[in-house]
């Protein structure tokens, strides 16, 4: 652990010659959701090849950027594409950005991601608030010695998603009048799809939706002691007995075109994130 924590510390000393900016909150900015970057009133925007020990993203529409600036009137530090398991990273180089967020002083840290629905009453665009998760990537960040300085050996799960933020993000979605659901996203190593008989296996553990990130970020960021808020786009239906077959394509198409609705309502929770959300309910 010492290791990692003299890599944090390498990494948050570059970012310092670089911005003297304390953000507030943290965005990791999922496939095809880069867009909200563009709402970010901009005042430093570093390539993840030139921070110390990042990971380099490899996927499709992740920019691999890291943007300081303002959004709602806060000070933010935005990840323009995120680190997934079935790249081959580990568990400890995927979550390593939420780690110096963290030490750059971030206390709230805002997901967004696409996932397939397996929840019948969801539909193709919709967009999902995050309530709870489930993780079966057969890993997790947190494994190996602890550093008590990072976080707890054990951290409590019960809420990594916090309610607050949640009801204030239905309540914004109430006044513009945008329609989302409340569910339990499941997170798979990848990179494969699904097949029928796991999205009914998934359904029954009582997963609303499927994807393949997330859940390790959440993780580190509750381990660190941070608020956490998510949202999904619902990038494909994936319902057993009409199942269809879909392309990357189209998955990200899915989520361009519902993007819009997702960066209104992740930019008015920022603007409302008060004091009190961010210290203590």
């Amino acid at each position: 652990m010492l290791e990692l924590k003299n890599q944090i510390t390498e990494a948050l000393d570059f970012i310092r010659t670089k911005t003297k900016m304390l953000p507030e909150v943290g965005i990791i900015l999922g496939t095809g959701l880069g867009a909200l970057a563009k709402e970010i009133d901009s005042e430093l925007i570093i390539d993840y090849k030139d921070i110390p020990h990042f990971p380099l993203s490899t996927v499709e529409s992740h920019e691999g950027k890291l943007i300081f600036g303002k959004l709602g009137g806060k000070n933010v530090v935005a990840m323009q594409g995120r680190f997934h398991y079935y790249e081959g990273y580990t568990m400890k180089q995927i979550t390593f950005p939420v780690r110096v967020m963290k030490a750059l002083g971030i206390k709230v840290l805002c997901v967004s991601n696409i996932a397939g629905g397996m929840n019948p009453n969801y539909r193709r665009g919709d967009i999902m608030i995050i309530n709870d998760h489930i993780n079966m990537l057969g890993d997790n960040p947190l494994i190996g010695r602890n550093d008590d300085d990072l976080g707890p050996r054990f951290p409590d799960m019960s809420e990594p998603y916090n309610k607050e933020l949640i009801r204030l993000a239905e309540q914004i979605a109430m006044e513009e009048r945008i329609k989302v659901h409340a569910g339990v996203y499941l997170a798979v190593p990848g990179p494969n799809l699904e097949t029928r008989a796991e999205y009914r296996m998934f359904r029954n553990f009582g997963a609303d939706v499927v994807g393949m990130s997330t859940v390790p970020e959440v993780i580190v960021a509750i381990h660190s002691g941070l608020k956490v808020f998510g949202m999904t786009v619902i990038s494909d239906e994936c319902f057993p007995d009409f199942l269809q077959p879909v392309s990357v394509d189209e998955i990200i198409k899915a989520a361009m075109e519902a993007e819009p609705k997702l960066t209104l309502i992740m930019k008015k929770l920022i603007e409302r994130i008060t004091l009190k959300v961010i210290i203590d309910e």
